[in-house]
């Protein structure tokens, strides 16, 4: 079983650390952005020297530095993403009262650059991986890109658990484009192709005559899609699934610690600053403004 638990074991951690780790670093300090984009941007060149020096690598070593590198270009998209260096060209949340395919477009808007980045990153790796027997990095790049894109169309169309709170301050707008309802009509089919994928991987790896190779690979692929799995069905069920990676929440919590002196000086300074003004109202000789749907 050691053949099997230790991939599984390999795979559970880099996910569950990579993840908490990304959003430990978007939770710092906006100075900081540029310093981790730029380290990441270093690790994500090794990355794909990696991918192409392990191509026809077919040992087990090679099945770790595929998957390992593929997530790692994966993990540098989410961070492009979350620090908001790509997103979309809209940066501001959707009115309420906007539906239907104009709600659907905004929300496109808000997220097409990232979009577009990440079908170039699978791009670049499908190419460094022509024609080669080791194609598990673009194999495990390419779960994780539909697991994700299900997450999000899931979210749009509406779950029970939004998960708003991961979001980093500079990104809350996105929460505008989450729906809040008990399901939708596409969840049983993602959670429906997630299973029978993630069947047909384990399948492969316990099959017989399976290599060592081969069952490191499928091995690798089965656990991050029920992995993905689980995580659409977070979605729906009500659990904390943000408690997995509390540790992060601490560099949010310390600086939110630090900036609320900051905002408690500010509200000080205003409570004397002149009338106090009723709300809803304005000060005469300002401008009266409305937020209108764009």
């Amino acid at each position: 079983m050691i053949q099997f638990g230790l991939p599984i074991a390999f795979a559970l951690f880099v996910w569950w650390f990579s993840t908490g780790f990304i959003l430990f670093l978007d939770n710092l300090p906006r100075r900081t952005f540029a310093w981790s984009m730029g380290a990441a941007t270093v690790g994500v060149v090794f990355a794909f020297r990696g991918i192409a020096a392990v191509a026809d690598d077919t040992t087990k070593s090679g099945a770790y530095c595929a998957f390992a590198c593929g997530v790692a270009v994966w993990g540098w998209q989410e961070m492009s993403f979350l620090m908001g260096f790509i997103t979309g060209p809209r940066r501001t949340a959707c009115p309420p009262d906007c539906t239907g395919l104009r709600h659907f477009w905004h929300g496109t808007q808000a997220v097409i650059w990232h979009e577009l980045a990440i079908a170039g990153g699978a791009g670049l790796i499908a190419w460094l991986s022509a024609g080669a027997a080791n194609q598990l990095a673009l194999w495990t790049y390419c779960v994780l890109w539909g697991l994700r894109l299900s997450a999000k169309l899931n979210l749009f169309l509406g779950v029970r658990n939004l998960n708003a709170d991961l979001l980093p301050e500079h990104l809350t707008y996105l929460a505008s484009f989450f729906r809040e309802r008990a399901m939708n009509a596409l969840f049983p089919i993602s959670v429906t192709v997630a299973t029978v994928l993630t069947l047909l991987f384990f399948q492969r790896a316990v099959a017989p005559g399976a290599t060592a190779f081969d069952t490191n690979v499928f091995t690798f692929l089965g656990t991050m899609m029920a992995l993905g799995l689980v995580e659409h069905w977070f979605m729906v069920v009500p659990l904390p699934f943000a408690d997995l990676w509390a540790w992060y929440l601490r560099s949010r919590d310390q600086k939110r610690a630090v900036l609320a002196p900051v905002h408690a000086v500010s509200s000080c300074c205003a409570a004397h600053e002149g009338p106090k003004v009723e709300p809803g109202l304005q000060p005469q000789g300002l401008p009266q403004y409305s937020r209108a749907a764009p």
